[in-house]
């Protein structure tokens, strides 16, 4: 994991998206550091302590009471993950 040039947001930074209507606070824990690698027929999610937390709350946003099936988040190397990682989408889907 690399902890020059990240793209996670500084400290406090919160995000706030708008699905159907609802608005969704994704927020980064200061220091937060995330890289995602395909490798083969695998996906890892490499993070420090601040990146696993940071990711935890963005998955408790998406499972809130009220959330709309379709709302999601796009992270990607120069939007949350660091550099050179792959594109990771977080999405709600309650069909079976």
């Amino acid at each position: 994991m690399k902890s020059e040039n990240s793209s996670a947001p500084t400290e406090s930074t919160h995000l706030t998206a708008v699905a159907d209507g609802a608005g969704l606070v994704f927020a980064w824990d200061e220091d937060a550091r995330i890289e995602v690698r395909g490798l083969g027929g695998e996906v890892v999610i490499e993070a420090n302590a601040a990146g696993l937390r940071t990711l935890a709350g963005h998955l408790l946003v998406l499972a809130g009471d009220g959330v709309p099936d379709g709302a999601h988040l796009h992270l990607e190397d120069s939007n949350g993950l660091e550099e050179g990682s792959i594109s990771l989408v977080l999405e709600r889907n309650e069909e079976e």
